[in-house]
């Protein structure tokens, strides 16, 4: 099985994106099933059922999401009735949607489950105890799991890398937009990425416009952050997976700007 994983998509310009390139990456990837992390792809801030429409119609097949899940209000109005968008599963039992789900594209079935870190984030329930939880149900439909760890602490992300190792096939870590150059197959065999990045400007700092953050920093009084409009960088990965033990067996980071994708 061939998974393709696409980091956090910031607003219009993400979405342009990955609508832009994703047809290529489907041509030299060859993915089974590809799984996109949503949660700051409406203006930055939660998803829309229309966007996660428009995901599907581009060829993703799932979505995970973070601590901006609830952003966009009516969310609350139809992610029940979503059973291919995942958010964090150590929320409180009380919220709603699901933290797990089962994709089934191309003749393969893939379990992908989303958590939240509690370091430097708000403090939920324990993500390696519903790690365990999630694991387990998982592995009563199929060995191939997804793990997107929407964590800020690179300590706390590798960390779950380990304690996953030889039961998840994928452990990805988001929420940082910044692309990490650890990928390394554990191992268990689990492939593993401390942060798998964004798509989304690079003009701008993690996706907004620059101007505002520097203020916030530079005055410490708040400020509105806006997605930045300039070129585009797109943040993604790549995973073989044995279809028979659910294993990785390679893992590959995918970095594109702009730039380079008009010279290509």
């Amino acid at each position: 099985m061939n998974v393709l994983f696409i980091g956090d998509i910031v607003g219009n310009v993400g979405r342009s994106a990955v609508k832009r390139v994703l047809p290529a990456l489907k041509s030299k990837y060859n993915p089974h099933i590809i799984i996109a992390n949503g949660e700051n792809s409406a203006a930055g801030r939660g998803i829309t059922s229309t966007i996660a429409r428009e995901f599907y119609e581009w060829g993703i097949h799932g979505i995970t999401m973070g601590n901006h899940t609830w952003d966009n209000k009516d969310i609350f109005e139809w992610i029940d009735d979503e059973p291919r968008i995942v958010r964090p599963a150590n929320y409180s039992s009380a919220a709603p949607g699901q933290g797990i789900a089962f994709i089934k594209a191309n003749g393969k079935e893939l379990a992908i489950v989303n958590l939240q870190g509690r370091t430097f984030l708000p403090p939920i329930d324990c993500p390696f105890r519903k790690a365990d939880e999630l694991i387990e149900q998982a592995k009563q439909r199929t060995n191939h799991v997804l793990v997107d760890f929407h964590a800020e602490a690179t300590s706390e992300k590798i960390a779950m890398g380990w304690y996953l190792d030889g039961r998840a096939s994928i452990v990805v870590g988001t929420h940082t937009h910044v692309q990490t150059n650890d990928d390394n197959i554990l191992p268990g065999g689990t492939a593993y990425l401390t942060d798998v990045g964004m798509v989304g400007s690079m003009e701008g700092v993690l996706g907004m416009e620059r101007e505002a953050v520097l203020h916030r920093f530079l005055t410490q009084m708040p400020v509105r952050f806006v997605v930045d409009e300039g070129a585009w960088q797109l943040h993604a990965i790549s995973v073989q997976i044995d279809d028979a033990t659910g294993t990785a067996k390679k893992i590959e980071k995918i970095r594109l700007t702009e730039d380079e994708w008009l010279m290509m």
